[in-house]
């Protein structure tokens, strides 16, 4: 009797080219980034030449989705209603890392 065990692993690598002349690291990129609310929607704003990752996102007490902000772009979440101005989100680094909490406010 011969017992066969077969594994099929699906993951995704990102992959992105960067110039070696940016001026800014990349763990300082994840604090530029700036929130504006519109009604129910917030629009995260990265003014920097680096793609990020956003995780951990949180309106007040209420959680969002996640988000990939595009360099020097925006991306925007739904918001609910009742969420607060205080924002709380992560990043994931260059290593697949999470960054520590970090805050901002909604403008």
């Amino acid at each position: 009797m011969i017992i066969t065990l077969q594994l099929a692993i699906i993951s995704r690598i990102k992959l992105y080219y960067r110039p070696a002349n940016l001026a800014l690291s990349p763990d300082q990129a994840a604090e530029k980034l700036t929130f504006r609310r519109n009604g129910n929607v917030l629009t995260l704003s990265n003014p920097t030449p680096y793609y990020q990752t956003v995780t951990e996102l949180n309106a007040g007490k209420r959680v969002l989705e996640n988000a990939l902000v595009p360099p020097l772009g925006e991306t925007s979440v739904k918001l609910p209603s009742d969420s607060g101005s205080e924002i709380t989100y992560r990043t994931i680094n260059d290593y697949g890392a999470l960054t520590p909490k970090m805050t901002g406010k909604t403008q």
